[in-house]
């Protein structure tokens, strides 16, 4: 996906103009109304989704719902459904849908449907190794109508509004980057895993993160006209918490702990107030957060006193919510086919041989579960999924029919046209997980071939692009552009005039885009994760906005700059994954040089390893080791610190967050002209950069100290 900053292609300039030229109709008179419908199984034992392995259960530790809002502004209805469910597969609710319209008048293709993905839901489709209980898809389905059906016949004058809290203390990344000597297999025997779910336990064996975590819990609110409760559905990007037997998991939890905070009896005559949470896009998400130390970690808290907490922290949003007392209602919907991964022929004979051993038996084990995924691959070839977009007034929804990660969520709502939005994931389908595009060079369980992470390796863009082209269609106007503040840190760089500066922050490769607006625009490698924390927000942004840097796995940020001679300067800011006992050399992040040139000329800076000068940084010029010179502080792991290289014909300093850190004098050995720069690794790829980088800028002069000073913004 080419970053949400770059410029539109034709066909979306022709899209948009055609938008602008649409009338959006007055706030009409608001009607809504809401339901919930016992979605639990009649008879016992159940099939349970959510596992590697087939398992069922015949308890029930808290009874599952479908929680319905129907929706009207005179011209136009619609319904929203969350379920409690691990997923549910798009034919069965588009037959859901199909019958819900006839009951109803709701139009099918006005109609979401999203499953809260517990793990301890009843199967209502097959995944890994269950099959979706037969007796209890038939259930499930006419329940949906019965809920659509409910809420719709509880409408009534209402107001809406919308609030946004910051949940950051529970929700994390589960999806941890591990070290590039620390690879595992993959289920078909290949040594593939440089990323995976929970690597984040063992701190030695990983480099960081691999990608954002979305903090926002947001909530629409729907009053009567006379200020009466009606409901509030939610959203929030958090995987699931675990629980036991049939259960709703944390969701449910949340949706009757709103209820008794909010509006615990029903006004007499008057329907119940329903509280509902959607699956924000949480793919690459869960409530342990790794990066505090594991005795910190809190790992130990109840799926109560969490449910809890989060609705305490709705509950304050909630209260200074300002409603509209009208609002139209527009909503928009795509069907794109997609490709599954399928299985080549050497894997497609592995799988069949282990099939065919297997007879009509369920899978035992890991291996035996993917090679029967191959052959689910291999005879659908490809399959149809559906994204939606909403509005409400001023505010939105858009949906995912997929396990989305993160960021993917954070791509839409920064660039909608709608700022008050909501993004919900395994919304009218259940396709499994659906990572960006450079996370499947990194592999691991979210990229495994499977039904539940079988779509090409290019279904994120698409989906990510038809959500945005929907919200358009629904605002009535194009997205907005994506750009970070100016921070005061950010205003000095500007103020001195760098040949080039890239912020990183973009969402995608494979153009860095450079911030001072001479389209020096640099380019990534492949190997590079995007959108992570980056450094010193508080100065670099402004509004409480954070800042973002890129995670270098491997790879490299390559820059072509001309007039660049033996008098220049690199400022920027580093956060090292390595640990610095790992390899010799912890890790080059900036090199100048020929590129994948033996490394005989050039100017490179890193941090050392247990090579030599474990942990400080080091400068080379050539490739002798001999040569190194090294700093005298600690480059400390997992922090930020500011790095300025200034090289002044045959004297080179490096400072280290604003002090000197090394000065020495060695000649600028390089050909006259010489214009590559490599910033995450060195020219020749030898131990590249394993961690961030963040605001690289280049000047084509020798700064001096106070410069330096300037820039380390102390």
């Amino acid at each position: 996906m080419r970053s949400l900053r770059s410029r539109p292609r034709p066909f979306r300039l022709l899209f948009a103009a055609g938008l602008l030229a649409t009338v959006l109709p007055a706030h009409a008179a608001l009607q809504v109304g809401a339901a919930v419908v016992d979605v639990t199984p009649d008879k016992l034992p159940v099939l349970l989704n959510g596992g590697m392995l087939s398992r069922q259960s015949d308890k029930i530790k808290s009874r599952v719902h479908a929680r319905a809002f129907a929706l009207s502004d005179g011209r136009n209805q619609l319904a929203i459904v969350v379920v409690d469910s691990c997923m549910m597969s798009r034919p069965v609710l588009d037959e859901a849908k199909a019958l819900a319209a006839q009951r109803t008048g709701i139009p099918a293709d006005r109609i979401l449907i999203s499953a809260t993905h517990s793990h301890t839901a009843p199967s209502s489709m097959g995944c890994l190794g269950t099959h979706e209980d037969p007796a209890y898809v038939p259930v499930l389905r006419a329940r949906l109508v019965e809920a659509i059906a409910a809420a719709r016949a509880n409408l009534e004058p209402a107001r809406v509004g919308f609030a946004k809290a910051n949940a950051a203390d529970y929700t994390a990344l589960r999806q941890w980057i591990r070290r590039p000597d620390r690879v595992v297999d993959d289920p078909f025997g290949n040594k593939t895993v440089r990323a995976n779910m929970h690597a984040g336990r063992n701190w030695d064996d990983v480099t960081g993160e691999s990608g954002p975590e979305d903090p926002d819990l947001t909530l629409i609110a729907f009053q009567a006209r006379d200020g009466r409760p009606i409901g509030v559905l939610s959203s929030f990007s958090m995987h699931y918490f675990g629980d036991r037997d049939i259960s709703a998991d944390y969701f449910g939890l949340y949706a009757e702990g709103l209820k008794q905070r909010i509006a615990p009896n029903a006004a007499a005559g008057k329907p119940a107030f329903v509280g509902a949470m959607a699956h924000g896009c949480s793919g690459d998400i869960y409530r342990v957060d790794y990066k505090v130390p594991e005795a910190q970690r809190n790992s130990k808290i109840t799926i109560d006193e969490y449910a809890a907490q989060l609705a305490d922290i709705a509950v304050k949003a909630y209260s200074g919510i300002k409603y509209q007392d009208n609002a139209d209602l527009a909503m928009a919907e795509a069907r794109l086919t997609l490709k599954y991964r399928v299985p080549d022929k050497q894997r497609l004979e592995w799988a069949q041989r282990i099939v065919a051993a297997m007879g009509d038996r369920l899978p035992k084990d890991q291996t035996e579960v993917y090679a029967r995924e191959q052959i689910y691959l291999h005879e659908r070839q490809q399959t149809e999924v559906v994204v939606q977009a909403l509005r409400i007034g001023d505010m939105a929804i858009a949906t995912t029919p997929t396990e989305t990660y993160a960021i993917t969520g954070l791509k839409i709502k920064a660039a909608s046209p709608v700022r008050d939005i909501m993004v919900f994931d395994l919304t009218n389908g259940g396709d499994g997980y659906i990572p960006p595009p450079e996370m499947h060079l990194f592999g691991g369980y979210n990229t495994w071939a499977a039904r539940s992470a079988g779509l090409e390796v290019m279904a994120e863009p698409k989906i990510t692009e038809a959500a945005l082209i929907l919200l358009e269609q629904v605002a009535g106007r194009p997205r907005r552009e994506v750009k970070l503040s100016q921070g005061p840190a950010a205003r000095t760089i500007l103020d001195l005039k760098p040949a080039a500066w890239w912020r990183l922050d973009e969402f995608a490769g494979p153009l860095a885009f450079d911030a001072t607006g001479r389209q020096r625009d640099a380019v990534y490698e492949r190997e590079v994760t995007y959108y992570l924390e980056g450094a010193r927000s508080d100065v670099f942004c402004t509004d409480g906005e954070s800042n973002r840097a890129a995670h270098f796995v491997g790879g490299r940020l390559r820059a072509r700059l001309a007039g660049i001679g033996d008098r220049y300067s690199v400022s920027g800011w580093i956060w090292n994954g390595m640990p610095v006992e790992g390899r010799a050399v912890s890790g080059w992040f900036f090199s100048r040089g020929r590129d994948h040139g033996l490394g005989a000329f050039g100017d490179h800076l890193g941090v050392g390893g247990k090579g030599g000068h474990a942990g400080r940084l080091i400068f080379l010029q050539g490739n002798d080791p001999r040569s190194i010179v090294a700093g005298k502080s600690a480059v400390p792991r997992w922090e930020w610190q500011h790095v300025a290289f200034v090289r002044d014909g045959e004297t080179v300093r490096v400072y280290l967050n604003g002090a000197l850190e090394l000065e020495t004098r060695t000649p600028a050995v390089f050909p006259a002209g010489l214009d590559q720069h490599f910033f995450g690794g060195r020219s020749d790829n030898d131990s590249n950069w394993e961690g961030r980088l963040d605001e690289i800028a280049v000047f084509d002069r020798a700064l001096s100290a106070a410069d330096v000073k300037k820039l380390s913004a102390r």
